[in-house]
Protein backbone atom coordinates (compact mmCIF):
# COMPACT_ATOMS: atom_id res chain seq x y z
CA UNK A 1 0.00 0.00 0.00
CA UNK A 2 1.35 3.49 -1.16
CA UNK A 3 0.29 6.70 -0.40
CA UNK A 4 -0.51 9.89 -1.56
CA UNK A 5 -1.50 13.26 -0.45
CA UNK A 6 -4.34 12.43 1.48
CA UNK A 7 -5.09 8.98 -0.42
CA UNK A 8 -4.06 5.56 0.37
CA UNK A 9 -2.84 3.94 -2.75
CA UNK A 10 -3.92 0.23 -2.76
CA UNK A 11 -2.21 -2.10 -5.55
CA UNK A 12 -3.69 -5.38 -6.39
CA UNK A 13 -1.51 -8.54 -7.05
CA UNK A 14 -1.64 -9.76 -10.82
CA UNK A 15 -3.53 -12.85 -9.62
CA UNK A 16 -6.54 -11.77 -6.85
CA UNK A 17 -8.11 -15.37 -6.36
CA UNK A 18 -9.12 -17.15 -2.69
CA UNK A 19 -5.50 -16.86 -1.57
CA UNK A 20 -4.61 -13.43 -2.06
CA UNK A 21 -8.33 -12.13 -0.41
CA UNK A 22 -6.94 -12.53 2.66
CA UNK A 23 -3.83 -10.00 2.23
CA UNK A 24 -5.93 -7.44 -0.16
CA UNK A 25 -8.91 -7.57 2.62
CA UNK A 26 -6.76 -6.42 5.30
CA UNK A 27 -4.97 -3.36 3.72
CA UNK A 28 -8.42 -2.46 2.66
CA UNK A 29 -10.18 -2.89 5.95
CA UNK A 30 -7.46 -0.25 7.37
CA UNK A 31 -7.55 1.91 4.25
CA UNK A 32 -11.47 2.76 4.10
CA UNK A 33 -11.77 4.09 7.46
CA UNK A 34 -8.36 6.38 7.73
CA UNK A 35 -9.35 8.33 4.35
CA UNK A 36 -9.65 8.28 0.28
CA UNK A 37 -8.50 5.02 -1.16
CA UNK A 38 -7.47 4.74 -4.90
CA UNK A 39 -7.15 1.00 -6.30
CA UNK A 40 -4.53 -0.03 -9.00
CA UNK A 41 -5.98 -2.28 -11.08
CA UNK A 42 -2.92 -2.28 -13.73
CA UNK A 43 -1.01 -5.99 -12.65
CA UNK A 44 -4.63 -7.90 -12.84
CA UNK A 45 -4.03 -10.68 -14.74
CA UNK A 46 -6.76 -13.24 -13.49
CA UNK A 47 -9.29 -11.48 -10.45
CA UNK A 48 -12.08 -13.85 -8.91
CA UNK A 49 -15.65 -12.82 -8.63
CA UNK A 50 -15.16 -12.93 -4.68
CA UNK A 51 -12.49 -10.06 -4.86
CA UNK A 52 -14.97 -7.75 -7.38
CA UNK A 53 -17.46 -8.23 -4.43
CA UNK A 54 -15.11 -7.66 -2.11
CA UNK A 55 -14.10 -4.27 -4.09
CA UNK A 56 -17.90 -3.05 -4.32
CA UNK A 57 -18.32 -3.51 -0.49
CA UNK A 58 -14.46 -1.41 -0.14
CA UNK A 59 -16.05 1.77 -1.81
CA UNK A 60 -20.06 1.32 -0.21
CA UNK A 61 -18.14 1.43 3.75
CA UNK A 62 -15.69 4.43 2.44
CA UNK A 63 -18.97 6.17 0.26
CA UNK A 64 -20.47 5.96 4.12
CA UNK A 65 -17.38 6.73 6.08
CA UNK A 66 -17.01 9.96 3.62
CA UNK A 67 -14.18 9.21 2.18
CA UNK A 68 -13.54 8.63 -1.78
CA UNK A 69 -13.09 5.71 -3.30
CA UNK A 70 -11.64 4.71 -6.91
CA UNK A 71 -10.03 2.32 -9.27
CA UNK A 72 -7.08 3.32 -11.74
CA UNK A 73 -5.38 1.80 -14.85
CA UNK A 74 -8.15 -1.22 -14.21
CA UNK A 75 -6.63 -3.78 -16.37
CA UNK A 76 -8.11 -5.72 -19.65
CA UNK A 77 -8.53 -8.69 -17.73
CA UNK A 78 -10.02 -7.06 -14.69
CA UNK A 79 -12.06 -4.90 -16.67
CA UNK A 80 -13.29 -8.42 -18.88
CA UNK A 81 -14.15 -9.88 -15.66
CA UNK A 82 -16.46 -6.86 -14.39
CA UNK A 83 -18.01 -6.79 -17.36
CA UNK A 84 -18.96 -10.89 -17.80
CA UNK A 85 -20.22 -10.86 -14.11
CA UNK A 86 -22.41 -7.92 -14.93
CA UNK A 87 -21.22 -5.45 -12.25
CA UNK A 88 -20.39 -2.86 -15.13
CA UNK A 89 -23.07 -0.66 -12.92
CA UNK A 90 -21.39 -1.30 -10.14
CA UNK A 91 -18.09 -0.68 -11.04
CA UNK A 92 -18.51 2.68 -13.10
CA UNK A 93 -19.00 5.25 -10.87
CA UNK A 94 -15.48 3.86 -8.77
CA UNK A 95 -13.68 3.81 -12.70
CA UNK A 96 -10.57 6.68 -12.98
CA UNK A 97 -8.68 7.01 -16.23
Amino acid sequence: MAETADTKIVALPAIVDLDALDTVRDGLIDAVELGAVEIDGSRVERVATNALLMLVSAAETSRRNNFAFSISGASAPMLAAIDRLGLGGSFSALMKG
